[in-house]
């Protein structure tokens, strides 16, 4: 996993309790050596249930405070948005987790 996230992991975690986030994966160049100052952040995010409504504003919050965070661009993938198997097989390949289970 790439210093911008081990520096930030704290941060990250705090964001993840306070956004009812069950579990945070990274995956993609940001955990390789391909990752350079162009790169985006790949996240894999799972929440705990919520109200229906809540979850788009809460999806949205989130991925901003991403990226101010980190200060580049985050593509935040839900879980329950996954259904290419060769898209998940290229995640399971280099995905690290940050936060929960």
């Amino acid at each position: 996993m790439q210093r911008l996230l081990t520096e930030n992991i704290d941060r990250i975690r705090a964001l993840c309790i306070s956004y009812n986030v069950k579990s945070l994966f990274a995956f993609g160049s940001v955990c390789t050596d391909r990752f350079n100052e162009e790169s985006d952040v790949d996240l894999l995010i799972s929440f705990n249930p919520m109200e229906y409504g809540e979850y788009a504003d809460t999806y949205f919050e989130l991925a901003e405070k991403f990226e101010n965070l980190l200060h580049r661009p985050v593509d935040l993938v839900t879980d329950k948005s996954l259904s290419n198997p060769y898209f998940i097989e290229s995640i399971n390949q280099t995905k690290t987790l940050i936060y929960g289970a």
